[in-house]
């Protein structure tokens, strides 16, 4: 792993923070973090090894910013899996959110989170793995408020539906492929997440009701 040299002063920063994350990012979702070294990065951005270091500290710690910029430019899960929203619809859209974004670009396929903690380099794996684990706690939370036992299961399973979906995008799988995935697998986890029990009970009241109506 790259790491900063503190000898290294560089040359006063002429460019954008921001702008060099930006273009790191997408480096980083063509190639993968292990195909992108720091020659690769000062190339693109436009800068030297010391103005590099100097800015970002190393490749990793450029990286931690490129997977905070990447993950805000997600979906918010507070959004999707808002407290109240039914589970199964709350979780399907949230896979076919995530079909959309792994194969909007074939460029930029895939998953930039769940690819890059696969990465050989242990401090991207762990700022990757990080990033996943909270997905995966919210999922949790979220199923637990009303099946706490199926709060794992359900967790695996949209987890292994996801890092397959960005496998398969990685592959050159078209949209609309992943997009019947996504779909495919909703229907899963509605089989896995019975009814609540109170909107079970108002269906089956709902025909006594309307027999009722008829008697008089």
């Amino acid at each position: 792993m790259e790491t900063k040299n503190g000898k290294a002063r560089g040359r006063p920063r002429t460019f954008d923070l921001d702008e060099g994350v930006a273009i790191a990012q997408t480096l980083f979702q063509e190639r993968g973090y292990d195909a992108v070294s720091v020659a690769d990065l000062t190339a693109a951005i436009g800068i030297n090894p010391p103005s590099f270091y100097a800015a970002y500290g190393s490749k990793a710690e450029l990286f931690a910013r490129v997977l905070a910029r990447y993950t805000a430019g997600a979906p918010p899960l507070s959004v999707a899996l808002c407290p109240g929203r039914p589970e199964a619809e709350a979780l399907g859209q949230m896979l076919e959110d995530a079909a959309a974004r792994y194969g909007a670009d074939s460029c930029k396929s895939g998953c930039l989170v769940i690819e890059s903690a696969r990465s050989d380099d242990a401090a991207a794996r762990c700022a990757a793995s990080a990033f996943a684990q909270g997905t995966a706690d919210a999922i949790r939370a979220f199923v637990a408020r009303t099946h706490p036992a199926l709060a794992g299961p359900v967790t695996d399973y949209m987890i292994a539906v996801m890092v397959g979906m960005s496998a398969l995008a990685r592959a050159g799988t078209e949209p609309d492929r992943l997009t019947a995935v996504a779909r495919t697998a909703s229907l899963a986890v509605q089989a896995m997440l019975p009814g609540e029990p109170r909107t079970a009970a108002a269906s089956r009241c709902a025909p006594v009701t309307r027999a009722a109506g008829r008697r008089r």
